[in-house]
């Protein structure tokens, strides 16, 4: 077996494990400042909204010997608005103009025929209208908006409202923090970014989910048994799926380090980077918000329920009986008696470290 594969072996068996519940305070301090940081860089810089959210034109040309720099400095001349232009495979160029309405596009069609020296009628305009772009991103944030309430129904019904809050408080924080990657970077928000938005909702709520499924299963008759406190379950069933996740992370964040690094930036695909760029910075998010921000808070609001105070009161008053006796905890249980284990599982007594 592997080192990785014996590492999660031993981790699921709570042989070892890291105490992500017991630090939480840190993660949480972690996180809120990345946030702050992502809504200063949204407040300041804002989204760089493509055209099929704030209207303008795209110029498609022939087969050109004119270089990108020349033909982005001619089309701002010609239409006095900012224009990001692309070298196609062709040869050709495509130049994308914000804020045209129908007249200005066919001026500065006429004036890029001239500067770039081919002919009005071989350059290609699409005019996208402000109108219709702002249809686009209310269907988006309607979208959104449905996702994140089937997830809270869906969470609430398999699970418990407490799994529920956590984990759409997880997704908010993956958002925000995508977001505000794109306004301190400056790419392009276009449908092809909330595409990859949506995207990673659905791997941060996977990663979510098998956390929460095994955290389910290993909380079941807790309070029957005085051995663990909730946190100690909630930890070591995230402990147990841990190598799981980043494996699955790993995975998924490798094609898409792929189109981002390489396609969009060796390649110049520059369209690639509305889609990876989104579905990197997300992916990493989710993950991290699955393990450090997901299960802690689902600890937290499980041990403000009085059933769990009390339990933890008894774990507590139990551990302090068997220090003072010199005896380990362990020691303490009924010799073959059945706790909670992980994953669901139920362990017999003893020391296992």
């Amino acid at each position: 077996m592997s080192k990785l594969g014996n590492l999660g072996a031993r981790l699921y068996r709570g042989e070892v494990g890291y105490d992500f519940v017991g630090k939480r305070m840190i993660w949480y301090a972690v996180s809120i400042l990345i946030t702050i940081t992502a809504i200063v860089a949204l407040a300041v810089q804002g989204l760089n909204m493509g055209i099929e959210f704030k209207g303008g034109a795209v110029f498609t040309t022939p087969k050109t010997t004119v270089s990108v720099e020349k033909a982005q400095e001619d089309a701002e001349t010609a239409s006095g608005h900012d224009a990001i232009v692309q070298e196609l495979g062709t040869g050709g160029l495509r130049i994308q103009i914000s804020g045209l309405d129908t007249d200005q596009a066919n001026d500065v069609k006429t004036k890029l025929a001239a500067d770039l020296g081919v002919k009005e009628a071989d350059i290609n305009a699409d005019l996208v209208g402000p109108s219709w772009g702002e249809q686009i991103a209310n269907k988006a944030w309607t979208g959104l908006a449905v996702f994140m309430i089937l997830v809270v129904i869906y969470l609430a019904i398999a699970f418990e409202w407490r799994m529920a809050v956590a984990a759409l408080i997880a997704l908010i924080h993956d958002l925000t923090i995508t977001v505000g990657i794109y306004a301190l970077v400056g790419f392009e928000v276009t449908p092809g970014t909330v595409i990859g938005l949506l995207t990673i909702l659905g791997y941060s709520l996977y990663d979510t989910v098998v956390v929460f499924d095994g955290l389910k299963e290993a909380s079941k008759d807790l309070t029957k048994q005085t051995r663990y406190t909730y946190s100690e379950v909630a930890n070591r069933s995230l402990n147990g799926t841990l190598v799981r996740s980043i494996n699955t992370t790993v995975v998924a964040l490798l094609p898409v380090a792929g189109l981002l690094f390489i396609g969009g930036g060796v390649l110049g695909a520059g369209m690639l980077n509305d889609i990876s760029l989104s579905l990197f910075v997300g992916l990493a998010a989710g993950a991290y918000s699955s393990i450090f921000i997901a299960t802690p808070l689902v600890a937290d609001l499980k041990e403000r329920d009085p059933a769990m105070k009390a339990l933890r009161k008894r774990v507590l008053a139990k551990r302090a009986a068997a220090a003072a006796k010199g005896e380990s905890p362990d020691d303490a249980d009924d010799a073959g008696a059945e706790v909670v284990g992980q994953g669901g599982r139920t362990a017999r007594t003893g020391h296992r470290r």
